[in-house]
């Protein structure tokens, strides 16, 4: 069974930003959309696109991550892998209290520099979420932009 690949961009970012580019030309078969509106709007769209699909990867960048993580516990059979760039989890749209901890690996790249998102409220609940989490807190600001074009996207999009 083919794994499905989705990528959900940030908050202020689009399909078209430095991630969903090169997730376009390095997988084309990923699955990458805009999103806008609020929290639910967002949601709604996401819950739309992936409706049928299973076997996903979901690569989360920010408030995607956000997105991403609240999707994959709604819907954690549908789910292989989580990849989780910066993930907004502190913001309040996220109510991680609601669900138990997710089975299925989560992987997290966070910035020590990130001022958007804090690296160390973040890494707390992530413990709380994530039963098979697998943290890297590297030397990068919030967008990630030297962590990013070297990490092994084969590797990581692969499961197993």
């Amino acid at each position: 069974m083919k794994n499905s690949l989705v990528f959900i961009h940030g908050l202020e970012s689009t399909a078209q930003g430095a991630k969903g580019q090169y997730f376009s030309q390095n997988f084309p078969q990923m699955i990458i959309e805009d999103y806008v509106g609020d929290f639910t709007k967002r949601m709604n769209k996401l819950n739309s696109l992936l409706a049928g699909k299973n076997d996903l990867i979901i690569v989360g960048s920010s408030y995607g991550g956000l997105m991403a993580v609240q999707y994959s516990m709604e819907n954690e059979s549908r789910i292989k892998k989580l990849i989780l760039l910066a993930p907004a989890l502190n913001l309040p749209e996220f109510k991680a209290n609601s669900y138990k901890p997710l089975m299925i690996p989560v992987i997290i790249y966070h910035g020590t520099n990130d001022n958007i998102v804090n690296p160390k409220i973040v890494k707390k609940i992530a413990l709380k979420c994530f039963s098979n989490l697998e943290h890297h807190l590297v030397e990068d600001d919030h967008s990630l932009h030297k962590t990013f074009p070297v990490l092994d996207w084969e590797k990581l999009l692969m499961t197993g």
